[in-house]
């Protein structure tokens, strides 16, 4: 403990800490190793609570694919750890660190978790929230509970394990976190579809993720987020590229990239990305590369329905500049504006009837003017306000991190 900040050195300390803070009703703001502090709102707290003493592998079973750590275990140390018995977390978290203006390599676990992050492979894998077991956490009131085992199951009442997976340390602090692993694909291949325009791109992915080959990522970037890529081949070309993963046995893999080219012909030029390329693309995409470099750009989420996409986008840019490229298929539209510009919330949000926009990154000034989340139908504002209040009534952990007041 030292001054404002407070590093407890187990979870026992942690629980008494966290006491001390209900007694004399003083908020925290609850970090990891800070590497997504810019993701969300302001927090509005007077000290700091650091859990990056509470590290480390617990339990690891290959053979029963469950992984048990600390909250504050870096995910690097994880995937190290997991490549050595070919293994891997499948919802392919991403290091989002030097979209920040942060250290790569610094995210956690505990922090993964609490804003349920997820790469390319959410399509097939699911999210964060679809890979937690268990967990322990200390709740508001300084009590600590658990929730959750090592297998997954059905439960009654409240899903604990998914309801802290994107509470952003609003409801509880994790001290242990108990996750599925599953095996690492043996091999990785990507079909590359040249020059497409956005709509077009947009078919060709729905048509792949609707073959039979198993499609385990695809995504589309225009001219200008290509040229970003940490792919030379696709850097230097400067044109629309169309990705399409595909995972699996050699032999499996080489097959349905032949015949999905051979399917999706008709849309333009096809090219392909070997396994070792794959990898460094679509690493790059789950990093957010595209966006990285320029920290003050206000960076949006926005999740629709494929077909939607790309008129929103083609709306969008009638009335903003941004930079785009969409991912899942189409289903997640990314936009980074101009550096310093306003987050245009309003123009953003007014555009479609259904989805969501999450204000990813922008000025900490500018994050506490806008909803940083999609506003709430009442209804679920007020359900939303009764689950806070059940697991931190004094309103301590993070407070306003994703609503103001709350």
């Amino acid at each position: 403990m030292t001054g404002d900040l407070l590093i407890p050195r187990d979870a026992a300390d942690l629980l008494e800490i966290v006491r001390d803070a209900a007694e004399n009703q003083t908020p925290l703001e609850i970090l990891g190793h800070g590497s997504k502090r810019g993701l969300g709102r302001p927090v509005q707290a007077s000290r700091t609570l650091d859990l990056s003493n509470l590290a480390g592998i617990s339990l690891y079973e290959p053979d029963e694919l469950v992984l048990r750590a600390g909250a504050g275990t870096p995910l690097a140390s994880i995937s190290k750890t997991l490549a050595e018995k070919r293994q891997h977390l499948a919802f392919e978290p991403g290091d989002w660190g030097s979209l920040y203006g942060a250290a790569a390599g610094r995210g956690t676990l505990g922090g993964a978790i609490a804003v349920n992050l997820s790469g390319p492979r959410r399509i097939k894998a699911g999210a964060a929230r679809d890979h937690i077991l268990g967990f322990t956490a200390v709740n508001g009131r300084g009590e600590a509970f658990k929730a959750g085992g090592r297998v997954m199951k059905n439960v009654t009442g409240y899903d604990l394990p998914k309801l802290m997976a994107g509470s952003h340390g609003t409801l509880a602090v994790l001290t242990e976190i108990t996750v599925k692993v599953l095996p690492a694909p043996e091999t990785t291949r990507t079909l590359l579809v040249l020059g497409l325009e956005d709509a077009r791109a947009v078919s060709a992915m729905s048509q792949a993720l609707g073959s039979a080959h198993e499609v385990s990522a695809a995504a589309h970037l225009p001219s200008l987020s290509a040229a970003r890529s940490p792919v030379p081949q696709i850097a230097a070309a400067r044109r629309p590229v169309t990705a399409l993963r595909l995972e699996g046995p050699e032999p499996s893999t080489v097959y349905r990239l032949k015949v999905l080219g051979e399917e999706l012909s008709g849309f333009g030029e096809i090219a392909a990305l070997d396994s070792a390329t794959s990898e460094l693309f679509w690493n790059g995409l789950r990093d957010l590369q595209p966006f990285r470099d320029e920290p003050t750009r206000p960076l949006w989420r926005i999740s629709v329905a494929p077909s939607e996409a790309p008129g929103l986008a083609a709306a969008l840019s009638s009335r903003i500049a941004f930079d785009h490229f969409y991912d899942w298929g189409g289903g997640l539209l990314w936009l980074a504006l101009p550096p310093g510009a306003d987050t245009a919330a309003q123009i953003i949000r007014a555009a479609f009837a259904r989805g969501h926009a999450t204000l990813m990154r922008a000025e900490p000034s500018l994050r506490s003017q806008v909803p940083v989340f999609q506003p709430q139908a009442p209804a679920l504002a007020e359900l939303t306000r009764r689950i806070k209040e059940s697991f931190d009534p004094l309103y301590l952990l993070n407070p306003g991190r994703m609503q103001a007041g709350l």
